[in-house]
């Protein structure tokens, strides 16, 4: 599964998707979490106590492993907590927490503001982007409290076998190469990304370069991170910035020195009744966000990815080593 498989779904196939759910068993439907957990440095006092909380996400495994993790704070916080993680595509989650049928997800802000508010333009900030999005969206009932630094964004990336001899650091530097030596620069991407305004015909645009057409090959994402480090036919690979595989695979991610790609942080979202009832979530779920930076996420999502380990533990054994949480 690739990471940011969401984004290239039509909205139609997530309707199509969201219809099946809603006359299947519905989104009230779940599994309790039963874990024996208890506050840490978040949650003193159980704030939550009473209240019955459902929990969100996409199915892919770092918006399950954010699910999780927000489903235990509440938990741990004196919560009863019914988790509705990992439902079909977007628009799913999204539905859910306008409707008021989860209380609680993580979105990211450029899927708010491009997806879900029509937006074609990126905000180049990434705070000016996330207040942008809080406040338009707060009209559909949707409360964005403060993002993470995680932003799972687009990217190229090299493998550190190659990079010693090209020293590459950022986009600028490809485009540099790109010129002084074209047959040098070849590039592995998705199909549509090959093709959309905001993929690499675009980035081209952005930095000025031109790759001959034969110097891209075009796969599925999941190839292009193998190819990348294992063979000499991607010097280059567009990836995900919290891709667990960078890491995994020796991967070195180029700097975007020209601000192209959008920002994704990762923000906490919640049904907008939801949060006036119990304003303390935001307390909450702060101390998270801001532990939650991109090199992390690359650590836990390969704790899924490449080790297979489940999300859900994943999430605790994080947030028990991070003290925010105890087990027992």
């Amino acid at each position: 599964m690739t990471t940011y498989g969401f984004r290239r779904r039509s909205l139609a196939a997530a309707a199509l998707a969201l219809a099946l759910l809603l006359s299947g068993c519905g989104l009230k439907s779940g599994s309790p979490m039963v874990d024996d957990v208890s506050p840490g440095s978040v949650g003193q006092g159980e704030p939550l106590e009473g209240a019955t909380l459902t929990v969100t996400s996409k199915n892919f495994s770092e918006n399950i492993i954010l699910g999780q993790m927000t489903g235990l704070v509440f938990k741990a916080a004196g919560a009863e907590v019914l988790d509705r993680t990992n439902l079909p595509g977007s628009i799913s989650a999204r539905e859910a927490i306008i409707n008021g049928d989860a209380d609680a997800q993580w979105d990211y802000t450029g899927t708010g503001w491009i997806t879900f508010l029509g937006h074609a333009d990126p905000v180049v900030d990434p705070q000016e982007q996330y207040e942008a999005v809080r406040d338009e969206d707060k009209g559909n009932g949707v409360v964005w409290l403060p993002p993470a630094p995680l932003d799972n964004t687009y990217a190229l990336a090299i493998s550190k076998k190659n990079n010693a001899r090209y020293k590459l650091k950022t986009l600028s530097d490809v485009a540099a190469l790109a010129r002084k030596d074209p047959g040098a620069v070849t590039i592995c991407v998705e199909n549509e990304f090959a093709s959309r305004d905001d993929g690499l015909p675009g980035m081209e645009k952005r930095y000025g370069m031109r790759i001959p057409a034969a110097n891209i090959q075009k796969m599925d994402a999941g190839i292009i991170y193998t190819q990348v480090s294992e063979s000499d036919s991607c010097l280059l690979g567009e990836v995900f910035t919290t891709d667990g595989r960078i890491k995994a695979m020796d991967l070195d991610v180029l700097e975007d020195d020209r601000n192209f790609f959008p920002n994704y942080n990762a923000s906490p979202v919640i049904h907008l009744a939801t949060f006036e009832k119990y304003p303390v979530i935001a307390e909450l779920l702060a101390p998270l966000a801001k532990k939650l930076t991109t090199e992390v996420a690359q650590t836990l999502n390969a704790k899924v990815d490449v080790d297979g380990e489940d999300p859900h533990e994943v999430a605790k054994e994080w947030l028990v080593a991070e003290g925010f949480i105890e087990e027992g």
